[in-house]
């Protein structure tokens, strides 16, 4: 896997951001919400729905919702390496 927040951006990565809204284990009547933020690929966004699957086998608050974005920020054609230099007076 890619080490860096670059080449995860040049290899068509967006980062996403989800909002975990889940019932208290010992309240049930009482929601609280957890924010989740992790680089991922759209749109069948493998990384959030594995997070999903792991809070439904070890988390004791069952969910009520998940919201969430995705934002790419770059893509292999939008970004190039330049080399040059120049002065101004």
């Amino acid at each position: 896997m890619p080490s860096s927040e670059t080449e995860l951006m040049l290899q068509g990565y967006g980062l996403t951001t989800a909002e975990f809204f889940y019932h208290m284990p010992d309240y049930p009547h009482v929601l609280n919400t957890f924010l989740w933020q992790d680089y991922d690929l759209a749109p069948d966004h493998p990384k959030l729905f594995k997070f999903v699957e792991f809070w439904q086998d070890e988390i004791e608050g069952p969910l009520h919702s998940v919201r969430f974005v995705h934002r790419k920020e770059i893509s292999a054609g939008e970004w190039q390496q330049l080399k040059g230099e120049f002065t101004l007076h």
